[in-house]
């Protein structure tokens, strides 16, 4: 079926009419002129403009004096018969009036206008009931050709919205509010790998987004938003709001779920979240995330301002709309929020909530509060503050449970003494936490629940007076570690390697401490104390690894020093020091066999401890050759005994701490 042909306007001859008639009536006033436009201005808007007033309304022309009340009447009537013949014309088209040319638009709009003013006049004139009453059955026409038109203008004018348009405006948004997300790879309970941390942090939130005046993300073509405007003006004007609001709505929620869809934010149950698998339900965390920044930060914005300009007429519309239209999305975002709050809780879980717990605070809940300032999206805020509360009280429960997990955290010791798994993944979480800190501190601020009862704290009782409980709970954090580190230290059955150990693993915690926020917030006493322990540790290997070796060549053989002796006391002298010979060489090598096996894997930390070996074992050894020596020298198998010179020894000890597996050992001793 073809279409029918536009109508064209043609008011032509009622108007001659009209004006042959009205001329004789206003022939004697003195106001003829005047009221001659006043009453043409029915017929054409465009003289409407020499009176800005209401002029042309019913009332006031029936309120002329220059009329008498039969002309009046007449001259309405036209006015609604011409207003009749347009609307009458469009009823019966198939074409859209909006996509007419600007006059035919406004010719249909001006008259509505009229039959709007006639509908609503006060007639009191004989057969004024008829007329308001033929007026509004023309009225309900163009009201039903009006809400028919709306839905091609909304749908032809929308701006299609693609992933690539959205990833482009999420880009802007993120250089313009950088995020403090941060990636901790928790994919092992437990990482051996240092993980770098993170430095950014949430910008301060402002009301307005740049995206507002972001030309690539119009929600509608400019160019139609004053169409849709004079639209909404009169349906509203003629009581049809509702239906207004239920085509409007309808069409840009599907707009808003269709912008959700593209980014990545599916509407899923709580069941779903509950039972999705880790890296699954990270990535949805994280599109989550960023879908919330454009759909809060930069559709809503575009969304209330459109709502502002086409509903300009009414607030209490354009708040009803825009309430409407958004709640479905944004309780949608919310709702994924409040299953994330209460999915089973595990520490990788955390830094991807507090990214979650940080936008809701800072972002969308100041929005929202702009948004929604009225009664009808109190709810929504409301919820959101629900919500925020529930994602905060899951950090906290995280951080508790992650706790109790250092505490009884049981995996085998490293055989080499180096640096536990457990601590490694302790220090990069916290390193990972005080980026958060600000949020945490605030967080934190009111956990009575927390305590540090449990905690020997008398030799960090200055450092913990200035502390904030945010603080108080890290530290209790690197205390459970420290604490799980001795008790592990206790399976080593060798002393000097259980120094090692120590050593090793308060060393990483104090490097991973200093010079940053982490030490900041400890305090100075607190370093200074590991420092001490390190030091501690140290001394202790060396006594405790050392001093067999070094007893070999303590100075207590009698008579031996002046070579004069003869008989069985002068060969039994000399035995006994072949025997401390062959007993420094037996220890020294079983050391060096063992603790080249060993790890150190801080390199200062490893030179340090073998210039302190060296320090003590080779001056002792080579004035212990200078001065038994010569007894040995120059016997038979004399190199049996005297194995090594200073320099060899030194050499040995520089292999120490090394990692060396034992093959590598054994060949490098043969070398």
């Amino acid at each position: 079926m073809s279409a029918s042909p536009t109508p064209k306007p043609d008011g032509q001859e009622k108007v001659i009419a009209a004006a042959q008639h009205i001329v004789k009536s206003l022939a004697n006033s003195k106001n003829a002129a005047d009221d001659m436009i006043r009453i043409l201005s029915g017929f054409d808007h465009r003289l409407s403009s020499l009176y800005p007033d209401d002029s042309t309304n019913p009332d006031t022309i029936s309120s002329s004096t220059s009329l008498s009340p039969s002309d009046t009447f007449k001259a309405i009537l036209v006015q609604l018969e011409a207003a009749e013949k347009v609307v009458m014309r469009w009823d019966s088209s198939d074409s859209l009036l909006f996509e007419s040319s600007g006059d035919v638009i406004s010719l249909y709009l001006s008259a509505v206008d009229d039959l709007i003013a006639i509908s609503s006049s006060s007639l009191s004139a004989e057969g004024g009931v008829d007329i308001r009453l033929r007026a509004e059955n023309v009225l309900q026409l163009a009201m039903s050709r009006l809400e028919e038109e709306l839905h091609p203008l909304l749908i032809r004018n929308t701006v299609p919205l693609d992933a690539t348009g959205l990833s482009c405006s999420l880009r802007r948004l993120s250089l313009s509010f950088p995020s403090s997300e941060a990636d901790f790879d928790t994919s092992s309970e437990f990482d051996t790998a240092d993980t770098a941390t993170p430095t950014s942090s949430l910008a301060p939130t402002t009301p307005h987004h740049p995206l507002l005046e972001d030309p690539s993300l119009n929600l509608i073509r400019p160019e139609a938003v004053s169409d849709l405007r004079d639209l909404a003006d009169r349906m509203i004007r003629a009581g049809y709001a509702k239906e207004l609001v239920q085509v409007y709505c309808s069409i840009r929620k599907d707009v808003l779920d269709e912008c959700l869809s593209i980014l990545g934010v599916e509407r899923l149950s709580i069941d779903e979240v509950q039972h999705m698998e880790w890296r699954l339900l990270d990535e949805k965390m994280k599109k989550w995330i960023q879908g919330v920044k454009v759909v809060i930060r930069g559709l809503l914005s575009r969304e209330r301002h459109l709502c502002d300009s086409i509903f300009a007429s009414s607030e209490e519309i354009e708040e009803e709309c825009f309430v409407e239209i958004t709640k479905g999305c944004v309780l949608q975002l919310l709702n994924f929020g409040d299953a994330v709050a209460i999915i089973q809780r595990s520490a990788e879980k955390l830094f991807r909530i507090l990214d979650m717990y940080e936008v809701v605070k800072n972002e969308v809940l100041p929005e929202l509060r702009i948004m929604y300032p009225g009664e009808l999206g109190g709810s929504i805020y409301a919820e959101a503050d629900v919500i925020l509360k529930r994602l905060g009280d899951a950090v906290k429960g995280i951080l508790f449970d992650f706790g109790i997990q250092v505490q009884k955290e049981n995996t085998r010791r490293p055989s080499a003494g180096e640096i536990h798994p457990l601590t490694r993944y302790v220090m990069n979480y916290m390193r990972l936490l005080v980026v958060y800190g600000e949020t945490l501190e605030g967080l934190l601020s009111d956990d009575e629940g927390f305590t540090l009862d449990n905690i020997n704290t008398d030799d960090d009782a200055e450092s913990l007076g200035s502390m904030t409980r945010y603080g108080h709970r890290l530290y209790a954090l690197i205390s459970y570690l420290e604490a799980n580190l001795e008790e592990k230290s206790n399976h080593y059955e060798d002393g000097g390697l259980r120094c090692i150990f120590l050593m090793n693993n308060i060393l990483y915690i104090y490097n991973k401490t200093k010079d940053s926020e982490l030490g900041r917030i400890l305090g100075d006493h607190w370093l200074r104390r590991r420092r001490g322990k390190i030091r501690q540790y140290s001394k202790t290997y060396l006594r405790v690894s050392w001093t067999k070796v070094l007893s070999c060549l303590r100075d207590d053989l009698s008579g031996g020093s002046s070579g004069s002796s003869s008989g069985s006391s002068g060969h039994s002298s000399k035995t006994a020091l072949k025997d401390k010979f062959k007993n420094f060489n037996l220890a020294f090598e079983e050391l060096y066999r063992v603790q080249t096996t060993w790890k150190v894997p801080d390199p200062q930390m490893r030179e340090e401890i073998k210039i302190s070996i060296s320090e003590q074992v080779i001056p002792a050894y080579r004035a212990f050759v200078g001065r038994y020596g010569a007894q040995i020298d120059g016997g038979r198998h004399s190199n049996r005994y005297i194995r090594y010179t200073p320099e060899d020894l030194e050499s040995h000890v520089s292999d120490l701490f090394e990692g060396f597996s034992g093959v590598a050992n054994h060949q490098r001793r043969r070398a």
